[in-house]
């Protein structure tokens, strides 16, 4: 039994060690409070800064100009001058009439125009004669009168031959109808041999001009009045760049070309709250049609002294409101509830709850207590450390 009584001291002394063992590295890995170093944290130093404020909104793509091809004049369409679908310039021949019986009355108003003039040559030439005869006293004064009066007919009835050939004229140019405007042209919904009448409710075709085309959006009134405050109050100016707008296309692709805001309603619509903004694109290669979805992006303004906090370094509080954790002057971290107002890229857009020389916390958030000392190292993002370590290799 003697063996067994030496062994038991020796497994307490042991078991004693690595309970002793255990405890020191515990609190090695914690960081006690009483003698631990300070978590490191990353830190972004927030710095006034110009910023340029803008917004993105849902919208519909719309043509510039819309027109329904229509004859102005009756008969039986005798040819289609264009291919459906393609590009036609304004002035273009779409669609050929019968201008049989309108050229017959073309002719027939230029016959009556050369009788009203011949008849004018007399009329004049008598005229003339009376008037001599009358100083004459070789005539009487109702004589000369019916002479004067024969000559005022004849003249007004050429002016209203010339008219009527000029009617007749116009008709029998619209026998040959054309584009009203430039631009795609759809399909034709009558063909050959179809009879149509003047100003029809049926249209022939439809011609839309898209280069360039509009993107009609809807803003809040309560957005549009709060960015109007901010103007009116100095925290957000306008520059040159106040009208620009680009376009986000359904699939995600951004759109190429950039556009330009047009106008915005005066009126707000009951039903939604909302103003209308259109914005105009150009669109050279046909990219954009009719009806299309967007999301376009429009630059309302210039904030001079904006104040930009990083996403990653707001989060929220119980209540549903956003804060930060700063580290102050003295190392300790301080939390702090922030007002924003909109987001800027990666960035929060901060009205208050920071101000300028903060040093807000970004990296690192799951170390640092409210109240507690950390060690705060400027943070930067991954794509700088990796164009840092590239440039130094």
């Amino acid at each position: 039994m003697r063996p067994v009584r030496s062994i038991v001291p020796i497994l307490v002394i042991v078991a004693t060690s690595g309970l002793a063992a255990c405890g020191g590295g515990s609190q090695a890995a914690g960081g006690a409070p009483g003698g631990g170093a300070p978590p490191q944290v990353g830190v972004v130093t927030i710095e006034p800064q110009r910023t340029v404020l803008t917004t993105e909104l849902p919208g519909r793509t719309l043509p510039f100009a819309v027109s329904d091809v229509r004859p102005q004049v009756g008969g039986i369409l005798k040819e289609r001058l264009f291919t459906e679908g393609s590009l036609v310039k304004a002035g273009q021949p779409l669609y050929q009439i019968d201008d049989s019986r309108y050229r017959a009355a073309h002719e027939s108003a230029k016959a009556r125009l050369a009788a009203a003039k011949a008849t004018l040559t007399t009329a004049r030439l008598k005229a003339e004669r009376y008037a001599s005869l009358r100083k004459d006293k070789m005539i009487s004064q109702q004589d000369d009168d019916d002479a004067q009066a024969a000559l005022e007919q004849a003249e007004a009835n050429v002016q209203q031959q010339t008219a009527d050939l000029e009617t007749a004229r116009i008709n029998l140019d619209y026998t040959r109808i054309t584009a009203p405007i430039a631009g795609k042209i759809s399909r034709s919904f009558l063909t050959q041999g179809a009879l149509v009448e003047a100003n029809q409710d049926e249209a022939l075709a439809v011609i839309q001009t898209l280069d360039p085309i509009y993107v009609d959006m809807n803003q809040s009134s309560a957005e549009l009045l709060a960015l109007r405050r901010a103007v009116a109050s100095g925290q957000v100016g306008q520059d040159d760049d106040s009208a620009a707008a680009t376009l986000t296309l359904e699939d995600g692709t951004k759109y190429p070309r950039e556009g330009t805001l047009q106008f915005s309603e005066v009126a707000v619509d009951e039903t939604t709250g909302s103003v209308t903004l259109r914005a105009q694109f150009p669109n050279p290669e046909g990219v954009l049609l009719p009806g299309m979805f967007v999301r376009a992006t429009i630059v309302q303004g210039v904030e001079l002294n904006a104040l930009l906090v990083p996403q990653r370094g707001v989060s929220r509080d119980e209540k549903g409101n956003p804060t930060s954790l700063v580290v102050r002057d003295d190392g300790v971290v301080e939390r702090r509830v922030l007002t924003v107002s909109q987001t800027v890229g990666s960035n929060w857009l901060v009205k208050s709850g920071i101000a300028a020389g903060d040093r807000v916390i970004v990296e690192g958030l799951q170390f640092a207590r409210v109240g507690e000392k950390a060690n705060a190292v400027a943070w930067q993002p991954p794509e700088q450390t990796k164009a840092d370590s590239a440039a130094g290799h």
